[in-house]
């Protein structure tokens, strides 16, 4: 059995996904369901906003069939994690799972009543359009952008959006993303990591940065699979490619190679968002300052940077708490980060926000600080109301 045309269309009309309002956030009880359903700390009922939630589109859907299908010698990564998982969710009979990354009504809606979650950031399921063509990645941007877009129009206080666009296509992607953020209302920017093995510090690709800086708007980086180029040691263990380290290791790459490449002296108020208590990177902050010290003295870097790498990534980056449900990552990353660049998230649907909201709730912080974490920093970052 495979996840077909059928299975997806199927899945997206039993659904509100991109058709149609649901009157659920209107209802007059929606307010008070979502307080009661909220968790309480210490006598307080937070607002809570989650950042990194993403969805799929029943186009982007057949897309990715089809390609996989053909599998693709320059995606060996998506080609086997994606195609693997694939058929073994529909060995499964999880249909359902596809239904519910499609819908952007009322599925989607019941479930941030039930948590407690006030409003969603919206963001298309990596890869994104980044495997494909630069033609049919940006064509599929496009339309998807507008989706979301028309999404948001029908729910404004539930959800919001970040940009898709193809970076095959730099010079595109750049006026696709002016498009969404001045046409279409989108509050930033979300690129996959790498594409085609290519990263955002590769100088083809500023002119979507300086548009990014241009427009005041964050860029997100999100994980997929690593790079064509260091993919392969990853495979012997099914999954090790993906959430499990995989993704961690391709995007915590990109942001340091964005650090070491120079970009934010090119662009100083440039804002990039990391999941996932920052890939890791809070960790690492100490010795990569040490060992880079030492390696610039024996071979200058290419740009002259007049930072630390740290001081770099405490100004010009922010990291949620995404799948990073404990905590003692969250401590660490409270001390190094800071509680002003730390962001709510969950990583819907591929996570329920019960277990994030408890841990959040639970945490050794202050309130105040709780706010911040929870709504404040989203709203001021991403221009919420």
């Amino acid at each position: 059995m495979s996840i077909n045309r059928r299975t997806l269309i199927k899945g997206a009309l039993s659904t509100s996904a991109l058709l149609g309002a649901t009157t659920l956030s209107h209802s007059p009880l929606a307010g008070q369901a979502r307080r009661e359903a909220g968790s309480v700390a210490g006598g307080k009922t937070f607002k809570r906003i989650t950042v990194e939630e993403f969805f799929i589109t029943p186009e982007l859907a057949f897309a990715q069939q089809k390609l996989l299908a053909q599998k693709p010698a320059d995606e060996p990564g998506f080609t086997q994690f994606f195609g693997t998982t694939m058929k073994s969710l529909a060995a499964k009979g999880a249909e359902g799972n596809m239904e519910r990354m499609m819908d952007i009504g009322e599925l989607r809606l019941a479930a941030m009543d039930r948590d407690g979650i006030d409003m969603q950031l919206l963001s298309l399921m990596s890869p994104g359009v980044q495997v494909y063509d630069a033609r049919q990645g940006s064509d599929l941007a496009q339309t998807v952008n507008e989706q979301l877009a028309s999404a948001v129009q029908r729910h404004p206080d539930r959800f919001a959006g970040l940009a898709t666009v193809a970076p095959q296509d730099p010079s595109g992607a750049a006026k696709e993303l002016e498009r969404a953020v001045t046409k279409l209302g989108m509050k930033g920017l979300m690129i996959n990591s790498h594409t085609k093995g290519e990263f955002l510090d590769e100088e083809k690709y500023w002119v979507i940065l300086e548009k990014a800086q241009q427009l005041d708007v964050p860029i997100y980086i999100h994980p997929r699979t690593p790079a064509p180029d260091m993919v392969k040691p990853f495979q012997k263990y099914f999954g090790l490619e993906a959430a499990a380290f995989g993704f961690n290791i391709d995007t915590s790459l990109h942001a340091l190679r964005l650090i070491l490449g120079g970009v934010f002296e090119e662009f100083p108020k440039l804002k990039i968002v990391l999941g996932h208590m920052g890939e890791g990177i809070p960790f690492w902050l100490p010795r990569i300052d040490h060992k880079m010290a030492l390696f610039h003295s024996l071979q200058p870097p290419q740009r002259s940077l007049h930072k630390k790498p740290s001081e770099y990534f405490l100004d010009n980056f922010y990291i949620t708490t995404s799948g990073m449900n404990y905590e003692h990552p969250l401590m660490l990353s409270h001390s190094v980060v800071g509680p002003d660049r730390i962001l709510f998230a969950v990583d819907y649907p591929a996570e329920e926000a019960e277990e994030p909201v408890r841990m959040m709730d639970a945490a050794p912080i202050s309130t105040a600080d709780k706010e911040k974490i929870y709504h404040l920093n989203a709203e001021k970052l991403f221009r919420l109301s």
